[in-house]
């Protein structure tokens, strides 16, 4: 029930209805540990504390709870080597796909295309599509640990494609096909994949775009490829491209249904390969096992995100954002996944909520950056709609503000409002949603179950105030491994570098008597409206330019919910400054997707590093945001102090302005 929608930061806005309380995920699971004879106190503290207390019985009981089937020998629930090589459930097997499909019933799917087209797909449906395609896939050769790759948009396709991987014991990765080749190819030559599964074409705010050329030159970067399968139902006017590898249709693939057959894996084995967004190289490949992937998403679904069985699952989400993959394991808990083809917002953000309406979803996934421009437009989806199924509006890919929260109250109507954050790295959720308890402005609930989550100090201190996001304990789903990551030097550096023996993950946080808050990056990744983007993607592409020197993009959280991404550019002699921002402009429209244009495209006379070569990404970015020059480097360890004074001199008008906007 609604509180006050008007309520100040900090205080309550929303509090569950007391009446209802018991028949929500997280005191149905407390029921069930009680009836084991877990000493377990009321509300959600008292079961996140046990929880943390001994994860081996938390994560062991919700294996039960969730239905969730292990063959193999019982035995321990982890083993005993620390973070990062913990390994859960050794010798223990299961799949992934099968837990989704098996002995499921009911409608599984509705998808909706960008023109208004609705198919749904029921589970039998579901799961002879699934068998035909991996059928087709073993005829190939493709067994355990090969990988199928797709480019593929939010269809029902792109979710067959990767439960038949799954269901052979492949590995599965994705990209959605608004990504430009370069950053496809960045990605795909790391995994060596002997199928492709791809549209050569998709639909996007209303326009049918060929993607012939584009996929010709991602084959022929793929010397190891064998077979691809073309994907035509979503883009009818796109005729596939020739290329040199051999070509099977979709529609002729699955034209037999099959029941699948589902092969045994250990608890560990790889799944899929979700990729990092490229800050400081190449993209990083995050392996994550069958059974990590599963418990870690089941959990948020189930418990901190209370979706229940047949409820319609409606996430805004592209198949290259890691929301993607929770919103295609939302059958797993029975409820119906609500695939939205093209651009959801198309031609308004007043899209989304018709969808929802229309297909009666009871909880509605968006980004943050959604929610503000809803706000900032004066949309009231709670009086043009009928939104009386909906439940629950979950929120993540970047921090929501106060004014984010009230609009929601004001607007959309009595609603359970899930503020979180996560990441691709564990593909799920560090905190988040609390059923039972209320909801504050501007705050996120609780930390996750299981996940021992805390505030450090640069010194490895736990802090009452803001600090570094980490993660103390080990979660199931914390990535086996980064590909090609032979010696496990990329993963140390990645998350244990700071804190031996303790995840960092890069956010930081705030965490009070109040609820949780996330401040904003603590590294230098990119945030262009809850998608996260890479640096070192942009660099790549705007640096190859006979125009351009150097190049360094930064992305600023400004304010509550403010973002700025300029883009500075070094220019080589003799250039004309409009002449090289068109250029960048066209190559990464052309290479990347234009989700990655800059805010603004600043020439500079050079690019600040230190003295070994690195580019100061993240004190440019602590000095747009405001910050004094001394506090954010040591002018001794640059390679020209002169150089960064401009940068702050600079830096000192663009935030003035930005705090005046």
């Amino acid at each position: 029930m609604i509180v006050d929608s008007a309520a100040p930061d900090g205080e309550i806005i929303w509090r569950p209805d007391p009446r209802t309380m018991a028949d929500t995920g997280t005191e149905r699971f407390a029921e069930f540990l009680r009836a084991r004879g877990v000493p377990l106190g009321e509300g959600y503290r008292a079961l996140w504390e046990w929880s943390v207390a001994d994860p081996d019985a938390f994560w062991s009981s919700f294996v039960d709870f969730a239905g969730v089937r292990l063959g193999g020998e019982p035995g321990p629930v982890r083993d005993d080597h620390p973070m990062p090589e913990t390994r859960w459930f050794p010798g223990r097997t299961l799949n992934y796909a099968r837990h989704l499909l098996d002995g499921r019933d009911g409608l599984a799917l509705i998808a909706v295309a960008e023109d208004g087209a609705v198919e749904e797909v029921d589970f039998e449906e579901l799961r002879g599509r699934v068998g035909a395609l991996a059928a087709h896939l073993r005829s190939l050769g493709v067994g355990p640990g090969d990988r199928v790759t797709a480019v593929l948009p939010n269809i029902p396709e792109a979710v067959v494609a990767l439960l038949a991987t799954a269901s052979i014991g492949a590995i599965w990765s994705v990209c959605a096909p608004e990504f430009g080749s370069g950053a496809i190819i960045s990605r795909f030559t790391q995994l060596e994949p002997k199928v492709l599964i791809a549209s050569p074409g998709y639909r996007l705010g209303g326009v049918d775009r060929d993607r012939g050329d584009e996929l010709s030159e991602l084959v022929a970067g793929l010397p190891e490829l064998q077979h691809i399968v073309w994907v035509t139902a979503n883009a009818p006017a796109v005729e596939p491209p020739e290329v040199a590898v051999p070509v099977s249709t979709w529609g002729a693939v699955v034209r037999e249904p099959m029941e699948p057959e589902y092969r045994e894996v250990e608890f560990s084995h790889p799944l899929w390969v979700l990729f990092s967004s490229g800050t400081t190289g190449i993209p990083k490949g995050i392996v994550h096992g069958h059974g990590g992937a599963l418990l870690e998403e089941l959990e948020l679904l189930m418990l901190g995100g209370d979706v229940r069985k047949g409820d319609r699952y409606f996430g805004v989400a592209s198949t290259g954002w890691v929301v993607w993959n929770t919103l295609a394991s939302v059958i797993g808990v029975g409820a119906v996944a609500v695939l939205v083809d093209g651009n959801p917002a198309y031609p308004s953000a007043d899209r989304v909520w018709q969808v929802a309406a229309q297909t009666r979803a009871a909880v509605l996934g968006v980004g943050a950056g959604f929610v503000h421009a809803c706000a900032k437009s004066g949309l009231e989806p709670g009086k043009d709609h009928d939104l009386a199924a909906l439940r629950e509006v979950q929120v993540t890919g970047s921090p929501l503000s106060a004014e984010g929260f009230r609009w929601v109250y004001r607007s959309v109507g009595d609603v359970w409002l899930v503020s979180m954050s996560g990441g691709t790295d564990i593909v799920g959720c560090f905190v988040g949603g609390a059923p039972t308890e209320p909801v504050r402005v501007g705050y996120i609930q609780a930390p996750a179950l299981g996940v021992k989550v805390e505030s450090w100090d640069a010194d490895g201190r736990p802090t009452t105030g803001s600090g570094e996001l980490v993660v103390t304990e080990p979660m199931p789903s914390m990535p086996l491994w980064l590909w090609g990551d032979t010696d496990g030097s990329r993963y140390f550096a990645s998350y244990f570098e700071q804190y031996p023996g303790v995840w960092r993950h890069g956010d930081f946080i705030e965490i009070s008597d109040r609820g949780i808050r996330i401040l904003g990056r603590s590294d230098s990744t990119l945030n262009r409206n809850g998608i996260r983007l890479g640096s070192a993607d942009i660099h790549a592409v705007v640096e190859a330019l006979p125009e351009i020197a150097e190049a360094m993009v930064i992305g600023a959280e400004i304010g509550d919910e403010g973002y700025y991404m300029p883009l500075f550019l070094a220019l080589r002699p003799g250039v004309a400054e409009e002449d090289a921002r068109a250029a960048v402009v066209a190559a990464i429209r052309k290479n990347l997707s234009a989700r990655y244009l800059p805010d603004e495209i600043i020439v500079m006379r050079g690019i600040p590093h230190t003295r070994t070569g690195k580019k100061l990404e993240v004190p440019i970015k602590r000095l747009l945001q405001g910050m004094a020059l001394e506090s954010v480097v040591d002018l001794g360890a640059v390679d020209d102090p002169i150089l960064l004074e401009e940068y702050a001199e600079l830096a000192r008008v663009k935030s003035g302005e930005l705090a005046r906007a």
